[in-house]
């Protein structure tokens, strides 16, 4: 299930951005020094109240008096196009205004818009960080949009009471009216690289616009397919470009579309071109991916434009390989959407991703290989002598497979035992394009080592 997503918006410089670091602080899913991981994006997940939600920091919303760097016409529509495509992407709205500058033109502007929505709106007054500017807040109950709600998204002052009201008006937390005997697949990737003209092949029929101008694919598209008596769903994506040439508007949250695509889809086809080779952007995308905990497949596009020659394909492949070493266990295929060379392989292939994301190992089996894994490779001691001791693990889940290992105290784990670890069960069971999540946990501890 895609979790549901809560939109910052407002004026620049009342404090969106500080708001969004305070929500998603340490909790921020990012894995230090893995290539197409960053923490320069406009998305973040965090949790309250025991449910998790997306939060996007929004670019700022100006009005024609508040900039006159831009020629009015772009200003005004790079504005509506972002406040609409916030509005529709979003479950719930944050509105941030700024009690230190009062009710402004422009934030009455994009009351008006948001008063148009059925969208739940939560009005943040913030830097109210004293008495006198709390009483403030109350001059924003002309914005006709619910009570205001003083905060101090620095100094922390009732951010609880925001989210709190954010949580209330969540969409339930149900499970989505999709096939759960369907196999959920998203076809991801930049744009122009074929995502659309693999759709139609796989389907037979033009089932998506297919345009050589990039972006064509504004939404996600659903489809569903039955393929040898297994069904699937289909998700087509809009293009996902680097940062820097996201426009304002509606390429910049399509973004949105794609991560919400990546969260409902149990295996992700990520489409190279084959022209290009791998870029900066492909690797970030994995990054995605590999946060999500999703398995992937990467499918290599336009493979029968590229010259070659007898060592090209082996060539290509080690570079692939090199370029997403974070995700080894990627299988790799050379295909053309164009042409429909080997997309034939495409859905076998991700039958067999599936199968191996639902892969049990029994206990008996996985505590057999940990006992012969210590036996070859024991842990090593810590600098001030402590040793580990692993007594037991287990596989309490599946779809995407979790293994967990008892030991005398988990501080003592180094992270590269567990990929030791990780190694030793791919070895044996594969787990072919899907991450193992390793966890440790202390059977007991002893506070003084």
């Amino acid at each position: 299930m895609a979790r549901p997503i809560v939109a910052l918006i407002g004026r620049p410089n009342v404090g969106k951005s500080t708001f969004f670091n305070r929500l998603i602080g340490e909790r921020y899913a990012i894995v230090e020094g893995i290539p197409g991981t960053t923490r320069d994006r406009l998305y973040g997940t965090t949790e309250w109240n025991g449910r998790e939600f997306t939060v996007v920091d929004t670019a700022g919303l100006v009005s024609g008096g508040d900039n006159a760097i831009l020629p009015m016409n772009e200003m005004i529509r790079s504005a509506l196009a972002q406040a609409s495509i916030a509005i529709a992407e979003a479950d719930v709205i944050v509105f941030m205004v700024d009690v230190k500058d009062g009710l402004t033109t422009a934030d009455a502007d994009v009351a008006d818009r948001l008063r148009q929505t059925s969208k739940p709106v939560v009005l943040a007054v913030n830097k109210a960080d004293s008495q006198e500017r709390e009483m403030n807040a109350v001059e924003f109950y002309g914005l006709n949009l619910g009570d205001p709600m003083p905060m101090s998204a620095y100094h922390g002052m009732g951010t609880g009471d925001v989210l709190d009201r954010v949580v209330e008006a969540l969409p339930p937390a149900e499970v989505q009216a999709e096939d759960d005997q369907a196999i959920r697949v998203a076809i991801v990737g930049r744009p122009n690289v074929g995502k659309s003209s693999l759709l139609n092949k796989l389907l037979g029929q033009e089932r998506s616009v297919v345009s050589d101008i990039p972006g064509t694919t504004r939404d996600t598209i659903d489809t569903t397919l039955v393929f040898e008596g297994t069904p699937f769903l289909l998700i087509d994506t809009a293009g996902i470009r680097r940062a820097g040439r996201i426009e304002q508007g509606v390429e910049k949250y399509s973004v949105l579309r794609t991560l919400r695509a990546i969260q409902r889809c149990e295996v992700a086809l990520l489409l190279i071109d084959a022209t290009e080779g791998v870029t900066a952007q492909d690797t970030h995308i994995a990054g995605m991916i590999l946060e999500e905990k999703k398995s992937i497949i990467l499918l290599i596009n336009k493979w029968d434009v590229l010259e070659k020659d007898t060592y090209t394909f082996d060539a290509y492949v080690r570079e692939v390989k090199e370029a997403f070493k974070f995700i080894e266990y990627a299988p790799v295929l050379a295909i053309s959407a164009h042409s429909g060379q080997r997309v034939n392989r495409v859905l076998p292939l991700v039958i067999e991703i599936a199968e191996e994301r639902n892969k049990r190992v029994s206990t008996s089996n996985l505590n057999e290989l940990l006992r012969q894994a210590v036996m070859k490779h024991p842990p090593p001691a810590t600098k001030k002598g402590a040793h580990l001791r692993i007594y037991y693990a287990t596989q309490p889940q599946v779809d995407p497979p979790v293994f967990l290992f008892f030991a005398n105290d988990d501080r003592l784990i180094h992270w590269s035992y567990a990929r030791y670890l990780e190694n030793c069960i791919r070895e044996r069971y594969e787990y072919r394009g899907t991450p193992i999540t390793i966890v440790f946990r202390a059977s007991h501890r002893r506070d003084h080592e």
